[in-house]
């Protein structure tokens, strides 16, 4: 199988995705090694106690994605690598650009170039909706970082290496998303729940759905293609009704840098998107080569189709809500 035998490198690997990723895979292939690339000592000694019956299979590097150099020595026996590391809280990156563009640009191309040195042969980067139509910073960076994967398949040349990259909105429960806040106001005991737009929407994206489609781009990706999941909407509303049935709302104003609705794939992009039984692939408007062009045998989408959370044909209705909130977030706990 595709990750038997096969030493693993996770960017920003402590974090949720990394951790869901690493288990997943543990549990489902026998890869050579999986190696853990972050800058937090505490979380990846957390992580080793978590994954100590997996010890011999896991290796932890301390580096930063701003450091190219440590980057090469850490993908020196690497054969595939997961981008996950970003900054990514919006409000974080609004005041402090600088730091948002180090991480999320150079450290992109950093991946990139150390990719290209050594003898990795599939890259696959996180991306976000936020990287679609950008409206704040975060969004800005991830789009810049986006384009650079594509295009670095343009100096793969006759390396067995390509570039994708795997777009979803936020994992419910993910640190910083609404459900946690609407738990932890609900523990407090408080009396109502503030929602910063009634009409908002959100995709419903669980983290082990997010590692399956990463893995799926591993095994079809050929160089500079977007992966895309279809996956079900829901209203904030109704959100707020499945975690507290009859509780109060108040509309407390849409936050700078936020969007009504998630965006996953724009007018101009239905020129080359495809869609597919789960997902939909975008697929570059460049080839550099033409033993790497991709072959695809889904249904191409009709011209200014669009792909929100607001336009979306499936609905989760607030019974489904309840009962994902007792499935899909025992993943993240």
């Amino acid at each position: 199988m595709l990750l038997d035998d096969k030493t693993i490198l996770i960017t920003g690997g402590t974090g949720s995705f990394g951790k869901s990723f690493t288990k997943y895979v543990l549990t489902h292939y026998h890869p050579k090694k999986i190696i853990i690339y972050s800058r937090d000592e505490f979380k990846q000694w957390m992580m080793a106690n978590a994954f100590a019956e997996y010890k011999e299979k896991l290796r932890f590097f301390i580096g930063d994605v701003r450091d190219y150099e440590r980057l090469r020595r850490a993908f020196e026996s690497a054969d595939y690598v997961i981008h996950a590391a970003a900054l990514k809280q919006v409000p974080a990156c609004e005041y402090n650009p600088n730091e948002a563009i180090k991480t999320n640009v150079i450290g992109a191309q950093n991946v990139i170039d150390a990719s290209l040195d050594t003898h990795i042969q599939k890259v696959v980067a996180l991306s976000t909706d936020k990287a679609v139509n950008p409206v704040n910073l975060y969004g800005g960076t991830k789009l810049v970082s986006d384009k650079l994967f594509i295009a670095a398949n343009a100096y793969c040349g006759n390396k067995d290496l390509n570039f994708s990259i795997v777009r979803y909105g936020n994992v419910a429960g993910s640190r910083g998303s609404i459900i946690p806040l609407f738990r932890q106001l609900i523990d407090e005991g408080a009396d109502e729940l503030p929602i910063t737009d009634y009409r908002m929407t959100r995709f419903w994206i669980s983290l082990t759905e997010g590692v399956q489609l990463v893995i799926k781009a591993l095994e079809e990706a050929k160089g500079g293609e977007t992966f895309i999941s279809r996956i079900p909407s829901f209203k904030i509303t109704d959100l707020a009704e499945a975690m507290a049935p009859g509780m109060k709302t108040k509309e407390v104003g849409i936050r700078p840098g936020e969007k009504l609705h998630e965006v996953m794939v724009t007018v101009e992009d239905s020129m080359t998107t495809y869609e597919y039984d789960k997902h939909f692939i975008i697929y570059p408007q460049m080839f550099w080569q033409e033993s790497k062009r991709p072959t695809p045998n889904g249904r191409k989408v009709e011209e200014g189709f669009y792909y929100s959370s607001g336009n979306n044909t499936q609905w989760l209705t607030v019974a489904q809500i309840r009962e994902l909130l007792k499935t899909d977030l025992e993943e993240e706990d």
